[in-house]
């Protein structure tokens, strides 16, 4: 049976025309995703939120995700109120210059509050908002969805603080080259705050569920979800923590060290594959598709 991974059928012929130099990369649009968690119910372990990207989507549509989206621009150089790891720790984690690693925090935390009703940010540097289901809160994020404020705008109006201490960095993927729309994401965990609740009227989904890593990756193993190499990859290690803060602990140690598909002619065939992820690999014959 075929697992569930996502494998768009343009994708062959892409690969072929970046091996014969006839496609220009487009340059990865830098990006965040949140891995949110919670303590499930019954028996030790944790659950993760997901969404399913609807089929309207340009890309990866149908596809199980976690809430995130690109940076903002805007929120790179406007400085916002800020608990936890100073800018210049964040921006050593993340690899990038201080502005960006408040700009990158900032989408992460955003796409959670527009994704998935919800907000890691509260009025002191110690407290987290402990309700966002109001009609103000839901004005607040259609707002931002539609670009009519940015998130660094959001804080200040709100006098809230963000709480970058709620979030741990897992992992960064990059989209392949042969990719139309690339993203450099960095994938953060982060434990669903206490009150709060997630929505299901996210705009971007058309299904949302809580799941436990195990059960999600079992699923894409049997073919029964679809996911994204970084999605699945990032739930099977979410797998063995028996708690969200178990998860958020082992972040602390988790490698930032990009992953970028590469494609190689190899005996007569295109060899798809990201490195430290054999299962992902995929060999497409020259003369056809995949």
């Amino acid at each position: 049976m075929s697992n569930g991974q996502w494998y768009p059928p343009e994708w062959p012929e892409r690969i072929r025309a970046l091996a014969a130099g006839t496609l220009t990369p487009a340059t990865p649009r830098r990006a965040a995703t949140v891995m949110l968690l919670r303590d499930a119910t019954g028996p030790d372990g944790l659950e993760v939120h997901m969404l399913r990207r609807r089929t309207s989507m340009q890309f990866a549509a149908g596809a199980y995700a976690y809430p995130g989206g690109g940076v903002d621009p805007r929120d790179d150089d406007r400085q916002v109120r800020w608990a936890g790891p100073s800018r210049e720790v964040w921006a050593e984690r993340l690899g990038v210059p201080s502005r960006e690693a408040q700009a990158i925090v900032c989408a992460a935390v955003r796409e959670t509050f527009e994704e998935a009703g919800v907000l890691l940010a509260g009025p002191t540097p110690d407290t987290v908002v402990d309700d966002t289901t109001g009609a103000q809160w839901q004005a607040a994020r259609q707002a931002l969805i539609d670009r009519e404020l940015s998130f660094a705008e959001f804080l200040e109006q709100r006098g809230l603080v963000l709480r970058s201490d709620l979030l741990g960095a897992w992992a960064r993927w990059i989209t392949p080259e042969f990719e139309p729309r690339r993203y450099d994401t960095w994938f953060f965990a982060a434990a669903l705050p206490a009150g709060q609740r997630t929505s299901d009227d996210s705009s971007e989904a058309d299904r949302t569920v809580w799941i436990r890593p195990g059960r999600a990756a079992s699923a894409y193993d049997q073919g029964e979800l679809t996911m994204m190499p970084p999605t699945i990859a990032t739930l099977r290690t979410l797998a063995a923590y028996g708690s969200a803060a178990d998860a958020l602990a082992g972040a602390t140690g988790r490698d930032l060290t990009p992953v970028l598909a590469r494609a190689r002619l190899e005996e007569g065939a295109l060899v798809l594959s990201w490195p430290g992820h054999d299962e992902f690999t995929k060999h497409i014959p020259t003369g056809g598709s995949a």
